[in-house]
């Protein structure tokens, strides 16, 4: 930290500082609440607030694969039940002294991680490559998790509270953004896995359109949020347990075995916490539609997956794990299998989604990334995008999920996904089509003349792999 840049917001001063060819404000509390409460917004402040620290990680267990996968370090950042805070990133040369001026466009990041981990903080989520190569403001979201944030009991207590969480998060970009140099009127809200699953259902709020005018929904499990309520049922169960005096690493043990019960309900097992329909801000399962449909035409999308998003799982399979040691049968059983589930929890979830969005007077585009590191046995899986999208060399060059490839390859193609992100955050037209050679291809979603229905055959396949994996994806 070299100087202390003041921003005046209308929530009160707050004090950032310069990161190389980057400024931050990090740790800015936008909302707070009780354990098992809805969230208020901060209260404002009158001396300036020292914004220089990271927002502590909602407290969580270790995810040891995920580590060697993704270059993460558990414990890498304080853990702390008031988690709720955001941190901004803007250009380096922003205009503070007129900062409502600049009106760049603003990107607001929802982390993934199941809904039980990770942090808007975490190394690998830093924006700063994002926004020194392309002009725009970046705030990072940190939100309660697992049992903190996505459970309901029969107790009473509320399911959504992450959810709740991201929307004051939005509330207070309105507010606050003109004093980092954004532009609330030019706001898109991307997050990846269970942060894009997140983007979609805020869209069934009816205030969505006011919060964001965009959103980027990367790798969404969209095919897995319904039919759920037996499942969360079992679990609030299982979670009576807990209550408001249990320690908090004891609610994060607690977690394993609340997750533990939803095993028997198949596939949906795959990501046990979750968005729980009607239960505030959401409607009845049934009214869903209806309510995506009311946002539709405010509301301009990108929606997409990987196209081996299954293969970041499937490797945990000890059954899947025999099945690749068969000559010539089990490779290709395995590439059948990762087809199958990566179109049942992602891919047709993704074109449903975006054909119903432009059905509903809406704006959408659909992209399938397929860039992978040479010879790793990963693929193009679940979270190649964080790479691309992110690009610290410190933080990525090491990561499982890259070996193989140069880092001059990584970064080559994370410039044309950064940029194209960029482009479609500003509102640039992104034409009919368009895509990054060898890495992605995107089209834009038309009200097609008639509903177009996949193959019988396919549909066939689907079911039965779906049915015969779901009890072992997890």
């Amino acid at each position: 930290m070299s100087s202390e840049p003041l921003f005046y917001p209308p929530c009160g001063p707050v004090t950032g500082w310069r990161d190389g060819g980057v400024l931050r404000a990090t740790g800015i509390p936008y909302a707070t609440a009780g354990r098992f409460q809805p969230p208020a917004p901060a209260p404002d402040w009158a001396e300036p607030y020292a914004a220089t620290s990271p927002a502590p990680a909602c407290p969580q267990g270790p995810v040891p694969f995920l580590d060697d996968i993704l270059g993460t370090r558990y414990g890498e950042l304080p853990g702390s039940e008031d988690c709720q805070n955001l941190s901004i990133t803007m250009p380096g040369d922003v205009d503070l002294s007129s900062p409502e001026s600049a009106r760049l466009p603003v990107m607001v990041w929802i982390h993934g991680g199941s809904y039980t981990t990770g942090s808007g903080d975490l190394a690998i989520f830093d924006p700063a490559v994002l926004v020194a190569e392309n002009r725009v403001v970046v705030v990072s979201v940190t939100y309660r998790l697992g049992l903190f944030g996505f459970l309901a009991t029969r107790s009473g207590r509320p399911a959504n509270l992450g959810l709740l969480d991201q929307l004051e998060a939005f509330r207070w970009v309105q507010r606050n953004i003109a004093a980092f140099g954004g532009d609330p009127r030019r706001v898109t809200a991307f997050g990846q896995s269970a942060g894009g699953d997140a983007i979609a259902h805020l869209m069934a709020t009816a205030e969505a359109p006011a919060l964001f005018q965009r959103a980027i929904i990367q790798s969404a499990p969209l095919g897995i949020s319904r039919g759920r309520a037996k499942m969360n049922h079992a679990m609030g169960i299982a979670a009576e347990a807990v209550n408001e005096e249990t320690p908090a690493m004891e609610v994060v043990e607690r977690e394993d075995h609340v997750a533990q019960v939803a095993r028997k309900f198949g596939m949906l097992a795959a990501m046990p916490f979750g968005t729980q329909y009607g239960h505030a801000p959401l409607p009845e399962e049934t009214g869903i539609e209806a309510a995506w449909n009311r946002s539709a035409p405010g509301v301009e999308i990108l929606i997409g997956h990987t196209s081996e998003e299954a293969r970041l799982f499937l490797p945990r399979s000890p059954y899947l794990s025999r099945l690749d040691g068969i000559p010539v049968a089990g490779p290709t059983l395995l590439r059948a299998i990762n087809w199958a589930v990566t179109e049942t929890v992602y891919g047709r979830a993704a074109r449903k989604f975006a054909r119903r969005h432009v059905r509903a007077g809406g704006s959408a585009h659909r992209y399938v990334l397929h860039w992978h590191a040479p010879g790793n046995v990963l693929g193009a899986a679940h979270t190649i995008d964080l790479p691309l999208l992110f690009g610290n060399r410190n933080t990525w060059e090491g990561a499982g999920l890259v070996a193989g490839a140069g880092w001059e390859d990584v970064d080559a193609v994370g410039r044309e996904l950064r940029a194209l992100w960029s482009r479609f955050a500003r509102g640039d037209s992104l034409g009919d089509e368009g895509g990054i050679a060898g890495a992605l291809d995107y089209t834009s979603e038309r009200q097609p003349d008639q509903p177009r229905r996949r193959p019988r055959v396919v549909e066939t396949v689907l079911r039965t792999a779906s049915t015969r994996m779901s009890w072992r994806w997890k």
